[in-house]
């Protein structure tokens, strides 16, 4: 995709001034950072400091091994790919296969990293890695962190396929990660 940034483009840039901790959190830091556009237009934005986090695209058979977990921000249960946050100088793949096994109870014999992206560019300043992990191995057991609480269940690819955007499969990041899965299965064919 070379070309669709020029150099026409650095007057859209913002420069970054004073970088303000509003509040500390387990899951992020929000800061206050005050940035000037390239036309001396000036404005405080909120920005959510976090760690990177990892989506673990689990395949089995014709099969995708998920989790079933309660979301505090829409206050529901949610059925999703396992993944967690990337500890610090934590290496991405170790961290998707560490995710995998303490949400699921599996090991993966092959992963392959499937692509990145930004869960919102317009407030965070992470990204998630999204894995492809195949050639399971059935640990027996799940090693969560005191306030997980999570089922695994495996279910057919196509009823995940249908099951986006229901009251099931409703969160973006995970149809992202579908939509790598289904992006990597079209270019091998």
């Amino acid at each position: 995709m070379n070309g669709y940034f020029t150099k026409d483009d650095e007057k859209l840039k913002w420069s970054c001034g004073k970088t303000e901790l509003l509040l500390k959190t387990v899951v992020c830091d929000v800061k206050k950072s005050h940035r000037i556009s390239a036309s001396g237009v000036e404005g405080d934005y909120i920005i959510l400091d976090a760690p990177d986090w990892v989506i673990v695209i689990t395949e089995k058979d014709d099969k995708f091994v998920m989790v079933k977990q309660f979301r505090h921000g829409e206050n529901k249960l949610s059925i999703e790919f396992p993944g967690g946050v990337v500890d610090k100088g934590e290496d991405l793949e170790k961290a998707a296969l560490r995710e995998l096994e303490e949400e699921t109870g599996y090991k993966a014999q092959k992963i392959e990293k499937l692509g990145q992206l930004n869960p919102n560019s317009a407030l965070f300043s992470n990204h998630v890695h999204f894995y492809l992990a195949t050639d399971l191995v059935q640990t027996g057991r799940q090693t969560l962190d005191n306030d997980e609480f999570i089922n695994c269940i495996e279910i057919p690819k196509d009823e995940v396929f249908k099951n986006i955007g229901t009251e099931y499969i409703h969160s973006a990041i995970i149809t992202a990660g579908i939509s790598f899965y289904l992006t990597k299965k079209r270019l091998s064919l």
